[in-house]
Order: C-alpha cells, then sequence, then structure tokens
C-alpha cells in the first residue's frame, strides 16, 4: 500500500513539473524549436504505452480463459455475461442519452468558431472512418487469426478467441485442468510485470503533459472555454450516476473502491488511455474483493462495450457540430443517431483517437460537414483526460457489480 501511495505522488508530482516544463518551452522556444521538443518528450509517453501495450494481449487471453474456465459450465459463462451486458447496454444508453439532453440544454456549439476548422486534420482523421462500414466491423469483431489479433492489440477480436477457447477448455473437465492451470501461473505473472511497468508511469505522464503544453499552453483551456465547460459539467453528472449507483448495488463498499481506482485514474487522465491502466485495474479489483474468475471475464468485455465517458461524448460532439452549423435536429433524428453511435462504438478500443473517429462517421451518416469535427479537435486532447477516466471508473463499477450480483464480492485484501 506504501508503494502504491508513494506511486500516485510521483504520477501528480509528474504532471505539475510536465505542466511547468511545457509552458516554459511554450513561452521561450520558437515554433520549429516547441515542435521539435514536443516530438521528442512525447517519446518518453510512448515507451510507456507500448511497455503496457505488450502486457495487454496477452493478459487478456490468459485471464479470460482462465475465467470462463473456473465459472465452470456454459450456463454460468452465459448468466455471467448476461448480467455483464445487461450493464453495458443500460450504462451505455444512459451516457448516451444524458450527452443528448445536455447538448440539447447548454447549447454549446453556437458558440463555436466556424473559421477555425482544420480540414487537414480532419482528413487525416476520416483514413479510420472505413473501420466502421458494415464489412470492415464484421471484420474488427472476428478474428482470422488469433497472432495477428495479439500483434494488433485488437481486444475485441482477442474476446472472442478467448471466449470459445475458454468454453471448450471448461468442456474437457479434468483432462483440462493442466492447462488452466499453466494459463493461471502464467496470468499471476503477467500482473507480476504490471508492477514492474507501472513504475515507468511518472515518465510517461511527464512525457504527455509536457508535450501538450508546450505546443498549446493554457489559453487552450480559455479559447474554448464554453464548450469545454459544459462538456465537463456532462462528465461531473455521468460520474454522479454512476457512483450513486454503485452506492445503491455496493452499499458502503463504494467509498473502498474508489480509493482503490484512484492511482489507474490518475494514469488514464494523464496519458488519456484506458487501456493504459487494464493490468493495474484488473489488480486493484482483485485486491478490491473481486473474485479472479469474474474480473478476468466482465473486464475485457467492459473494454469493447462498456466505454461511458466516450459514449456521452459522443453524442454531445456530434449535435454541437450540427448547432455550429445551424443544422436543426429534431428529436427522432436525434434518437436515431444515438442508436447508432450504440452500435458503431463496440469494439473501438484500439482506434486512435476513437470518440472522434465514431462522431466523424457519424456526421457523414447523418449530413452534418465533417469539416466541424477540426472545430473540437484544438481541446479534444483535454476533454479525452476525462472521456478516459471516466471510462475506467465506468468498468470497474461494472466488474464490482457484476461480482456482487453474483455473490462473489469479498472482502477487501489487507496490505
Amino acid at each position: 500500500m506504501k508503494s502504491s501511495g508513494k506511486l500516485t505522488w510521483y504520477i501528480l508530482g509528474a504532471m505539475i513539473l510536465g505542466a511547468a516544463v511545457g509552458y516554459a518551452v511554450h513561452v521561450n522556444a520558437s515554433p520549429e524549436s516547441v515542435t521539435s521538443f514536443s516530438t521528442n518528450i512525447k517519446l518518453l509517453t510512448t515507451i510507456f504505452l507500448r511497455l503496457v501495450q505488450m502486457i495487454i494481449a496477452p493478459l487478456v487471453f490468459a485471464t479470460l480463459v482462465v475465467g470462463i474456465a473456473k465459472l465452470g459450465d456454459l450456463k454460468t459463462v452465459g448468466r455471467v455475461g448476461g448480467k455483464a451486458l445487461l450493464w453495458f447496454i443500460t450504462a451505455s444508453l444512459t451516457s448516451l442519452l444524458l450527452g443528448m439532453v445536455l447538448v440539447n440544454f447548454f447549447k454549446p456549439g453556437a458558440g463555436l468558431d466556424l473559421n477555425q476548422a482544420n480540414k487537414e486534420a480532419v482528413s487525416a482523421l476520416a483514413g479510420n472512418t472505413k473501420t466502421f462500414t458494415l464489412q470492415n466491423f464484421v471484420e474488427h469483431v472476428f478474428p482470422k487469426s488469433l497472432i495477428e489479433a495479439m500483434a494488433g492489440n485488437e481486444i475485441l477480436q482477442i474476446v472472442v478467441f478467448s471466449i470459445f477457447f475458454g468454453i471448450a477448455t471448461a468442456a474437457m473437465g479434468d483432462y483440462a485442468k493442466p492447462l488452466i492451470k499453466a494459463l493461471d501461473i502464467a496470468s499471476h505473472i503477467i500482473l507480476k510485470m504490471v508492477g514492474y511497468v507501472m513504475k515507468f508511469a511518472p515518465i510517461g505522464v511527464f512525457g504527455a503533459i509536457a508535450a501538450v503544453i508546450a505546443v498549446n499552453g493554457f489559453t487552450i483551456f480559455a479559447f474554448y472555454a464554453k464548450y469545454f465547460i459544459y462538456f465537463l459539467l456532462g462528465i461531473m453528472a455521468l460520474w454522479i450516476v454512476l457512483i450513486a449507483v454503485g452506492f445503491i448495488v455496493l452499499g458502503n463498499r463504494m467509498p473502498a473502491l474508489l480509493r482503490r481506482i484512484v492511482q489507474p485514474l490518475f494514469i488514464a487522465f494523464t496519458t488519456t488511455s484506458s487501456e493504459a491502466v487494464f493490468p493495474k485495474l484488473t489488480e486493484e479489483l482483485e485486491r478490491f474483493g473481486c473474485k479472479d474468475k469474474i474480473v478476468s471475464f466482465v473486464l475485457p468485455l467492459g473494454y469493447s462495450f462498456n466505454l461511458d465517458g466516450s459514449m456521452m461524448y459522443m453524442t454531445f460532439a456530434s449535435i454541437a457540430i450540427a448547432q455550429a452549423y445551424g443544422i436543426h435536429l429534431d428529436t427522432g433524428t436525434q434518437l436515431t443517431m444515438l442508436l447508432v453511435l450504440m452500435l458503431t462504438s463496440k469494439g473501438i478500443a484500439g482506434v486512435p483517437r476513437a470518440s472522434l473517429v465514431v462522431v466523424l462517421a457519424t456526421c457523414a451518416m447523418f449530413k452534418i460537414p465533417p469539416e466541424g469535427v477540426a472545430l473540437i479537435l484544438p481541446i479534444d486532447h483535454f476533454c479525452d483526460m476525462f472521456r478516459s477516466m471516466t471510462n475506467v471508473l465506468g468498468n470497474a463499477l461494472a466488474t464490482s457489480v457484476v461480482s456482487k450480483w453474483e455473490g462473489e464480492l469479498g472482502e477487501e485484501a489487507v496490505a
């Protein structure tokens, strides 16, 4: 516990130091030097994220197979999976509806400056929208090769293979027990690696913060103050809803859960990557009292189906862009957009700037000028900080709630 607390303080210190160094460069250096500094300092973040990424694929495979095998028969797998999907769908619809209500109430798009649109940046982003044709969506979900899926860190594809493999392993009974034990040992070895990798977190955080402040300075917050503040209000409202539901289901265990996930929340906030904390979150949820068989089954599914912060942002951003162009969307159209976002957002965990990619595809579908996405590009990094943090909270809560529903939530581990 002492070591964990120290790391949190190191991360906070790295945030402050990164902001100070970045601002000093922003104020004193030439534009060319700023660009060079930003590119080079981001390598620190790249190193940290790549170290985390090398762990994710084997960890998801090992833990999910062991989790399914430990759950036992197919009936239990179906019951736990059904409860998890019920939570995911309910949470996703709540997040989308909340974004829709808030954007219609605040109308942040009315204050955006269309002349700030950067068409080149949108063109670069548009290259990822091919993911959302029906054919590519199916290809994104179902793997043709486990090795290829692992090489690309395609979490949803790895989940699909692992579910089949886990069910087949469980069906083999005692014959497969040596393999289950071996994978269980492998998952614990990988979790041990997590501790080593997390020691690099402050360095990655320093690089991420210094790079973005060096380029944009602190003025970026003021530049889109109206849009950003309304988005933060939306995130706050979503947190209130999630934490309130957490208290209803988990009762007095909820504060302990929040204490457990403080460090993963900080890392997700500063690196804008909820995937970066997957291994650490697995470890903390097991220490919180969630049984490993539930964590290893529900958490990987959550990373593909339960991105609450991103979901709220998608409706918020899409309708705000329509407002900026003076395009009126009636309630029926907005609800249709909501359902489209519900489907197209699944399995986007590995897509760069995934939320913006989905927003871009949705704008094109509803005849909203895609150049409008460039309006929110300058502050997307800061919005992504809060989206990523909210995604982590949502998945931690989902795993804990399903554990509680299954009667598998034990006592918190004592340090």
